[in-house]
C-alpha cells in the first residue's frame, strides 16, 4: 500500500520485553465514515488531510487498513482504580505505532474502539460515537487552553451499533500522544517481579521523555523527580482552569505529564471544591478539591515501583522515594500560586498573596459564583456581571486587590494583558458539549460541534462573536453527571 498520507512510523515500544504488549490487528468495521478530522493537527504531524479524508485514510482511521510501517499492538498495564489495584491493559485500544513528525518529534498513534484485545475482560472492545466525540472536543479544548494533553486526530463512525444500556452508534477515535506510558505501566512491571524488565521500562521512559537525565548519578531518582514535577504543574493547570478529570486512577496518569483518558471529565461552572461530575464517584474521591492529593497518592505508587532501582538498600531507597514525594505539595502550590497571581494580574510576589487569593475563592464559593466568568469579569472590570457585586465583603476584597496592584512596578496595561492571557473566556461548558453531542449523535448534524470547536480553539480571544459560549446553563433540577464512556 502506498503512503500518500505521509505516515512515518518508527516503533520503539515493541523493543520492550514481550510481557508489555500483545501484537494484534484491529477488527475491520462494516461501513466506516469520517465524522470529524483535525486538519491543523494532521498538518503538524506531516500528514495530508485530504488523503486522510479519502477512502484509504478513513480505512486506516477505522482500523480496516494497517498503514505501511505500523506494528499494531495492545499495551499491558495495571492500576489502582478508585484505590483498588487490578491488572489491566488496552481493553479497547490498539497502538498502530509511533509516528515521527517533520520536526522530529515522536507520537503514539492509537485507535480507541477497534475491537477486542486480550485485556478486554469481557468487553466488546468497541466505543460509542458520543464519548469519542466528547474526547475530541475536550482534548482539543485543553490543548487550546495550553494544558498538556493527548490530542484527537479524527473520529470515524463504524456503521455498526454498540450495546451499552441501549443500542448506540459505534465509532473509533484516533488519539495522538507523546506516549501511553502510565504509572500503571510501571505497576505492571513491578508486579511481574523481574527487575530486568522494570529496568528496561525505566530506561525506555528516560530515553523517550527525559533524555537529559541519562548521565545523572542516579537517573532513576531523576526520573522520579521529573515525573513528579510535570504532574505537579499539570494538576495545577487543571485547578486553575476549573477542570475535573473525574477518574484519576493510576492507569490514567502519564509519565510524560499529559492529560489522558477523557471519560467522566468536565469543567466547573459554579465554584465548589467538592464538585464531582462522574456518575461512579459516589464518595467524591476524585472531586475537584481532591485532585492535588490524589496526584500525590498516585505518584507515591509510582515511587514504590522504582524502589528496586533507586538503591540496593531497601531502607535507603524508601528514604529517597519519600524525599521525592514530599516535594510534590510544595511544587504544586508554587505552580498554582504563580497561576493564580497571573489570573489576578500580579506580576510580582508578596507574602500576603495567598491570603488574598484564598479570600476571593471563599467569596466565589459562598455566593455560588461561576468560576470562569468571575475572573473574566475581574479582567475587564465588569463587576456588575458578578453575583457578589454590591456585597460589602466583596467590595472590601476588591479594594485590597486594587491596593495590591497599585504596589507593583509594572503599569496597569501589563497586568491587564497578563489577565487576558490567563483567564479564558470560553471553556467547553457542559451544556454546550451536550448540545453538540446530541445534534451529532441523534441527528447527524456536526455543525453545532464545528461552531463549538471554533470558539474553543481560541479561548483567550475574548471575541464578541463567541459571547454565547460564555453564558451559564439554565438552572437544572439535578446535578450534571458524566459517564465513563471512553
Amino acid at each position: 500500500m502506498g503512503n500518500e498520507i505521509g505516515w512515518n512510523f518508527n516503533n520503539s515500544y515493541i523493543r520492550l520485553p514481550k510481557p508489555f504488549y500483545t501484537m494484534l490487528d484491529p477488527d475491520p468495521v462494516r461501513a466506516p465514515k469520517l465524522a470529524v478530522l483535525n486538519g491543523p493537527l494532521a498538518e503538524s504531524l506531516g500528514l495530508d488531510a485530504k488523503q486522510l479524508s479519502a477512502d484509504e485514510g478513513v480505512g486506516v482511521l477505522a482500523g480496516n487498513r494497517v498503514p505501511e510501517g505500523a506494528v499494531p499492538l495492545a499495551q499491558a498495564y495495571a492500576g489502582h482504580q478508585f484505590g483498588h489495584f487490578t491488572m489491566l491493559g488496552d481493553g479497547r485500544a490498539i497502538l498502530l505505532g509511533e509516528h515521527i513528525s517533520p520536526d522530529g518529534k515522536r507520537f503514539d498513534i492509537q485507535l480507541k474502539g477497534p475491537g477486542r484485545t486480550p485485556y478486554s475482560r469481557g468487553g466488546d472492545g468497541r466505543a460509542a460515537l458520543g464519548p469519542m466525540l466528547r474526547e475530541y472536543i475536550i482534548s482539543e479544548a485543553m490543548h487550546a487552553l495550553g494544558i498538556p494533553t493527548t490530542r484527537s486526530l479524527a473520529v470515524v463512525e463504524t456503521g455498526e451499533p454498540v450495546y451499552r444500556e441501549t443500542e448506540l452508534p459505534g465509532a473509533i477515535l484516533t488519539r495522538v500522544a507523546a506516549s501511553h506510558l502510565r504509572v500503571g505501566t510501571f505497576q505492571y512491571a513491578a508486579g511481574m517481579g523481574e527487575i530486568a524488565e522494570l529496568r528496561a521500562l525505566a530506561d525506555y521512559a528516560i530515553k523517550r521523555h527525559y533524555p537529559e537525565v541519562e548521565s545523572d548519578g542516579n537517573k532513576y531518582f531523576s526520573l522520579l523527580t521529573k515525573v513528579i514535577k510535570r504532574q505537579a504543574k499539570l494538576i495545577s493547570q487543571w485547578q486553575l482552569a476549573g477542570f475535573i478529570h473525574g477518574v484519576m486512577n493510576t492507569d490514567n496518569m502519564t509519565i510524560s505529564g499529559e492529560t489522558i483518558d477523557y471519560g467522566p471529565c468536565a469543567f466547573m461552572d459554579v465554584y465548589d471544591p467538592a464538585t464531582v461530575f462522574s456518575s461512579i464517584d459516589r464518595e467524591g474521591r476524585y472531586a475537584y478539591g481532591n485532585q492535588p492529593y490524589i496526584g500525590a497518592w498516585n505518584l507515591a505508587r509510582f515511587a514504590e515501583t522504582l524502589l528496586p532501582l533507586l538503591h540496593e538498600d531497601e531502607e535507603e531507597a524508601l528514604k529517597m522515594a519519600n524525599e521525592a514525594i514530599s516535594g510534590f505539595a510544595k511544587q504544586f502550590q508554587s505552580y498554582w500560586l504563580d497561576g493564580m497571581r497571573a489570573k489576578l494580574g500580579l506580576t510580582d510576589e508578596e507574602a500576603e498573596d495567598e491570603t488574598l487569593i484564598s479570600d476571593l475563592l471563599n467569596l466565589v464559593e459562598k455566593y455560588r459564583a461561576d468560576y470562569t466568568n468571575t475572573f473574566r469579569a475581574l479582567t475587564f472590570d465588569k463587576l456588575e456581571d458578578t453575583v457578589f457585586h454590591g456585597k460589602e465583603e466583596f467590595e472590601k476584597w476588591h479594594a485590597r486587590w486594587q491596593e495590591r496592584l497599585g504596589r507593583q512596578k509594572d503599569p496597569k496595561e501589563v497586568s491587564l494583558e497578563l489577565m487576558r492571557r490567563s483567564n479564558p473566556a470560553v471553556i467547553p461548558r457542559n451544556h454546550r458539549v451536550e448540545e453538540a453531542l446530541d445534534a451529532a449523535v441523534k441527528n447527524g448534524d456536526y455543525s453545532v460541534m464545528e461552531r463549538l470547536l471554533t470558539a474553543l480553539s481560541d479561548p483567550y480571544a475574548h471575541s464578541p462573536e463567541h459571547e454565547e459560549y460564555c453564558t451559564l446553563p439554565e438552572a437544572a433540577g439535578r446535578p450534571y453527571r458524566t459517564f465513563c464512556g471512553t
